[in-house]
């Protein structure tokens, strides 16, 4: 399994650390909108596997249209999630544009890439390739979660994110992208075990 130095997929935000100190209070309040349709998405995106499956079976390609929306529902996935974890103040947009190419009208970037002709075998693997990942991801998890508490008390009293557990925090969701782009089957390059 070869691991690129350029992963596929890339997640970043471009926010300055400095945030109100009343949004940790109250922007998850502000983001169920945006939780809502993101749980609809999220439904049609399981659906959109099963035909990502299939198509790389027969075709070894997958639909230019199912790319888009895979694309599309991870960005607006993050962008949801960079909001309610006070990354970024703007409030995020219902957009949904289905390119791979990160349209860059928002500070909560990812761009995935087209992955092209896809092996027809690791289709049935890649789940099973994934366990280590998930195993790691689970103890990521739990020191995103202390990060964020920590986050919170930190902008809270100086209306700041500290620099470095910011900088683990987006890593945590790059990972984690990075992992559900593989077992949603829009890559063949196996993720790398890292933050960055």
């Amino acid at each position: 399994m070869a691991i690129a130095a350029e992963y596929p997929l890339e997640v970043g935000v471009d926010a300055p650390l400095e945030v109100a100190r009343w949004r940790p209070i109250v922007q998850w309040l502000l983001a169920i909108p945006h939780v809502i349709v993101l749980s609809f998405l999220q439904i049609v995106a399981g659906i959109f596997w099963y035909i990502s499956f299939f198509a790389i079976l027969f075709t070894g390609r997958l639909p230019d249209w199912v790319l888009g929306f895979q694309a599309m529902e991870f960005r607006y996935n993050w962008r949801v999630n960079s909001y309610i974890s006070f990354l970024r103040e703007p409030y995020p947009p219902f957009a949904y544009e289905m390119t791979e190419a990160d349209p860059g009208d928002d500070p909560a970037t990812l761009r995935l890439e087209d992955p092209g002709a896809l092996s027809r075998w690791k289709i049935f693997l890649k789940w099973l390739f994934a366990i280590p990942h998930f195993i790691v991801l689970l103890f990521l998890a739990i020191a995103a979660s202390v990060v964020l508490l920590i986050a919170w008390f930190a902008v809270i009293i100086t209306g700041r994110w500290p620099e470095g557990l910011r900088t683990f925090y987006i890593g945590y969701y790059r990972w984690l992208y990075r992992v559900r782009a593989y077992v949603y089957l829009l890559t063949d390059v196996y993720p790398p075990f890292r933050l960055t």
